[in-house]
């Protein structure tokens, strides 16, 4: 079972304490993996405090964190130097 949440959600702790383990009952299933997308350095540490707040080993517990801060292309940076 994977999540999918954005790191602005209101909810994202409850989510983190209860959501997964319910989900994964549903589905009959031992493992679940959370995935969070953070667009900003708030997001960022606001997911990182919740999960320290609640105790959660990441690598241990399946939680990625995937960051969608906008970045330039690696192939736009080629060719910028190329100029």
């Amino acid at each position: 079972m994977v999540e999918f949440k954005l790191a602005s959600n209101s909810k994202i702790r409850q989510n983190l304490e209860n959501q997964v383990e319910v989900y994964k009952e549903a589905n009959n299933t031992k493992k679940g993996i959370t995935v969070i997308l953070y667009f900003n350095t708030v997001e960022y540490n606001k997911v990182k405090k919740i999960i320290k707040d609640l105790g959660i080993k990441e690598p241990e517990e399946f939680i990625i964190l995937i960051d969608g801060r906008p970045k330039i292309s690696a192939s736009n940076v080629k060719q910028m130097q190329l100029l």
